[in-house]
């Protein structure tokens, strides 16, 4: 069992956004929120624009973007969000969102996520949810690099938000087989593949970036009934109620779920530590790789934080983007 001393914070599993915001002036602060046309996106972006942030949400419909953002705009009386397309399947629209940009960022949250209900691809090849929950966060990221550490220069840090899930407890990283090309596919294994490459990307984006004043951190926002479940096949649906009914987990509201994302982009206890995971808003406790997930809800695998395992899963990702 992990015998570190964590990191905690005065809030708890019911927190919501707006509580850990209160007394919070983001003004002047630049947030880009990823996936913030649905769910927890919406409430993650509503909640840093009623703090007073310059929100950007990056999304693939516009449209309901657009929507997205008048609401918004309207219930804070705040400055309406922008909205912005990015699809992170697609490179061509990461490079367009990163060439884009302009001036520093502060904040950047990569909580948009795929789940499918079998194999997809991207046309290069790459396995779906591979693809958009890890690899064109990655891509954003690493473009969005030099605005991130403009950010920090001027405001004492940047933070990115790198939203994983329980579910990497289901599976490490397998670097012989990172797209399903040789075994069969499951899709809770693919989806859980890639909420450990979220985790360790925060591991390895501290480690390279801090010196630049940016830290990055993993989050796991809880069971929140949202869209993300729309594509599950009848497996996963049954596999997640016998979790519930298990007590693995407690349905949470949209409201608390954004509360751990929100944590790690403001809360003080995190402005200059980076590289973990976090859980009720919480830094969790590291477990051992085949610990049971029933046993251990709220904790996070060993090798979802592995330094070395995180190492060569960027330089795996650099590889393959520059293909």
């Amino acid at each position: 069992m992990d015998t570190r001393k964590l990191i905690c914070t005065p809030f708890t599993s019911s927190t919501t956004a707006e509580e850990v915001l209160r007394d919070i002036d983001l003004t002047g602060v630049r947030a880009v929120v990823t996936g913030a046309s649905s769910g927890l996106g919406v409430e993650t972006a509503r909640a840093l624009t009623a703090a007073g942030a310059e929100v950007t949400l990056a999304v693939r419909n516009t449209s309901a973007g657009d929507a997205v953002a008048e609401t918004i705009g309207r219930s804070t009386g705040r400055i309406r969000p922008r909205v912005v397309r990015l699809d992170l399947a697609d490179r061509a629209t990461v490079t367009r969102f990163v060439e884009a940009w302009s001036g520093p960022l502060h904040l950047l949250i990569n909580n948009a996520g795929v789940v499918t209900g079998g194999l997809e691809r991207t046309r290069e090849g790459w396995e779906l949810q591979f693809a958009t929950n890890h690899l064109g966060h990655f891509a954003l990221a690493t473009g969005l690099h030099h605005a991130l550490a403009r950010g920090a220069a001027d405001r004492d840090g940047a933070r990115i938000v790198s939203v994983s899930s329980t579910a990497h407890m289901r599976s490490g990283i397998d670097f012989d087989d990172l797209h399903f090309e040789r075994r069969g596919y499951d899709p809770q294994i693919a989806y859980a593949q890639s909420k450990t490459a979220n985790s360790l990307f925060a591991v390895e984006a501290t480690r390279l970036w801090a010196a630049d004043g940016i830290v990055a951190n993993a989050v796991n926002p809880g069971g929140i009934a949202t869209g993300l479940q729309r594509n599950f096949s009848p497996e996963q649906k049954a596999s997640l109620d016998a979790a519930e009914a298990a007590g693995v987990f407690t349905y949470k509201t949209v409201e608390q779920g954004a509360a751990t994302s929100i944590v790690a982009a403001v809360a003080p206890e995190f402005a200059h530590s980076g590289g973990h995971y976090l859980d009720d808003a919480q830094e969790a406790y590291t477990v051992p790789n085949d610990a049971d997930l029933a046993q251990h809800p709220h904790g996070v695998k060993e090798w979802a934080l592995d330094p070395a395992t995180a190492r060569r899963l960027w330089t795996v990702s650099t590889g393959l983007l520059r293909v």
